[in-house]
């Protein structure tokens, strides 16, 4: 598949679909294969920062010219029932890595709001460990948003508010999102971390994650205080009006993984 960024698409967002790049070159010596961890939302929830962290371990191999962050393999394959082999195979070559037991993956946002993606990736990587990372809806909403209407403006397209936050109202509904996962790959291969735990306890939320992922949480990064999040003001009047819309979702989400905390979502909080 060549690389294709859909220039002529006239959505407002960046959440057009997009085709991979060809697999890289695999260096010699080295080896493909599934990938050991798949990251697969939530959009602007902090996924590039904690997969930084996460790569930053020496137990995984990503090597910047080989390595993506997000391969966005299955952003067009909805027409899809089931995939090829050859389809399998194109999306290891994905993921080199020396000999050694590096581990090596990706971390595409996009792949949680898509519903196909789920039981394709389970086909594709049926051993991988899933990460998932979660931010109060309304603080999501916000960021998402005003960057749908930056983008929208760098590409000159006017008069798409009301789409914009259609959509970014949907991908901060989370539950049937996570349903979805949890079906294709049940509860012990999924990890829920949620972005303000990450902030406030992030060496122990770090060592989670690297024991879900079977690294030696003793050998990572040192802990690192976390960038400070952009401020996205907002009138109080829209901020509830916007919790009020997420809170059925949220007591849904809270049902399904009762161990979320969910108190860190101020939003909900305030009502």
């Amino acid at each position: 598949m060549a690389a294709a960024r859909h220039e002529n698409d006239s959505r407002p967002d960046s959440n057009r679909p997009l085709e991979p790049a060809d697999p890289p070159a695999c260096p010699d010596g080295w080896h493909v294969g599934p990938p050991d961890f798949v990251g697969v939302g939530a959009q602007r929830c902090g996924t590039t920062w904690w997969h930084r962290v996460v790569c930053a371990h020496p137990g995984v191999c990503f090597e910047a010219g080989i390595h993506a962050k997000e391969v966005h393999f299955f952003d067009t394959l909805e027409e899809l029932d089931g995939l090829s082999a050859a389809d399998v195979e194109r999306y290891h070559r994905h993921f080199p890595r020396p000999p050694g037991g590096l581990l090596a993956g990706e971390w595409t946002p996009r792949y949680m709001q898509d519903p196909w993606v789920a039981p394709q990736l389970a086909q594709a990587a049926p051993e991988a460990r899933v990460l998932v990372l979660l931010r109060d809806p309304v603080d999501r909403f916000a960021s998402g948003f005003a960057r749908g209407r930056r983008l929208a403006a760098e590409r000159g397209i006017t008069g798409t508010d009301a789409e914009l936050r259609e959509h970014h109202l949907d991908l901060s509904m989370y539950a049937d999102k996570l349903e979805r996962l949890l079906d294709a790959f049940g509860r012990e291969q999924v990890l829920v971390l949620q972005y303000e735990s990450c902030r406030e306890r992030f060496a122990d939320e770090l060592r989670r994650t690297f024991e879900f992922l079977g690294l030696d949480p003793d050998q990572g990064p040192s802990p690192q205080p976390p960038r400070e999040p952009r401020d996205r003001p907002m009138p109080e009047d829209e901020r509830e009006r916007l919790a009020g819309r997420f809170e059925p979702d949220v007591r849904k989400l809270a049902a399904l993984l009762p161990e979320l905390d969910i108190a860190l979502w101020q939003s909900l909080n305030r009502r």
